[in-house]
């Protein structure tokens, strides 16, 4: 992706956190931002599930990303517990190329119409390097950047090629671009959070078990033993930002419903439900 700093039209960003199944709270907000036509950024990065959400919000697909959340928490050609041990995986995310041609069809012409001379990111994991890469998607390469940010080792295939090279959840690499968004001229950022304010989080059990699993691959390791530093380095930076930065973020009060991979349909309407409501609080308090 080229290089953004110092460009004025990349001063004013949003950041939607992946998260899973916990991404119909970042839905909510997006379809609150679209009732009240609320669309005023030039500089988009979506990571993982926020690069789903992301892109039924640029397309200005009102409701979709939660049906298609939703599709795919009940589709047992997505989800099936009888292929946890298979190279597919629990989840078939090479699926969400069926649900966003077929069954809840992403409309990639209007999103790309609609960001025509403003930046877009989907954050993804270098396989090899366990770096984060930052790719800007086009007409062709749109759906295999969402899918291979949401490409979770150990419950999915576990990696997907994309021009060549493999790839990764972004949300291992930099779950909140918050900082590469800043040294790349972004004044003032909004962030959808799927996790509560200031929550900082401990190595977890995928973690652990892909810091053995790819012990053979040093970079790769180390990846996963400093994910979560990684991530409580992007909360620290939040919380105390550059003086000319200025950042904004709508978050859950307290862990969400559904999970990265528990899910319900009660449990992701709930979330959605919520953050709706946050998106439409998060308006009113820019015009009072």
């Amino acid at each position: 992706m080229s290089n953004l700093k110092g460009r004025a039209k990349t001063k004013k960003t949003l950041i939607i956190q992946g998260g899973g199944f916990r991404t119909g709270f970042s839905a909510g907000v997006l379809d609150a931002f679209q009732t009240y036509d609320y669309n005023e950024f030039d500089f988009y990065i979506g990571v993982s599930g926020g690069a789903i959400a992301l892109s039924y919000y640029l397309s200005e697909q009102y409701k979709c990303c939660f049906d298609a959340i939703c599709l795919l928490a009940t589709d047992k050609e997505f989800m099936n517990y009888n292929r946890m041990m298979s190279p597919t995986g629990l989840m078939n995310i090479d699926y969400f190329h069926v649900v966003a041609e077929t069954k809840v069809p992403l409309n990639i012409k209007k999103a790309i119409a609609n960001s025509k001379g403003k930046e877009i990111a989907i954050v993804l994991t270098n396989r090899t390097t366990g770096k984060p890469h930052y790719y800007h998607p086009n007409s062709k390469t749109w759906s295999d950047a969402v899918i291979a940010s949401c490409t979770l080792p150990f419950v999915t295939k576990g990696k997907h090629v994309l021009d060549g090279v493999e790839y990764m959840d972004g949300g291992w690499s930099d779950a909140l671009p918050v900082e590469w968004a800043y040294k790349n001229g972004a004044k003032e950022i909004v962030i959808i959070r799927t996790t509560p304010l200031n929550l900082k989080t401990s190595q977890t059990w995928p973690d652990y078990f892909g810091s053995f699993a790819f012990s053979s691959n040093k970079k790769l390791q180390q990846r996963f033993e400093n994910t979560h530093l990684e991530y409580n380095k992007s909360i620290d930076f939040i919380n105390d930002c550059p003086e000319d930065l200025v950042i904004k973020q709508i978050a859950p009060d307290s862990p969400l419903m559904a999970g990265t991979y528990i899910n319900s349909i009660n449990s992701i309407t709930s979330d959605y439900r919520y953050g709706v409501q946050a998106g439409v609080d998060f308006l009113k308090c820019l015009t009072n």
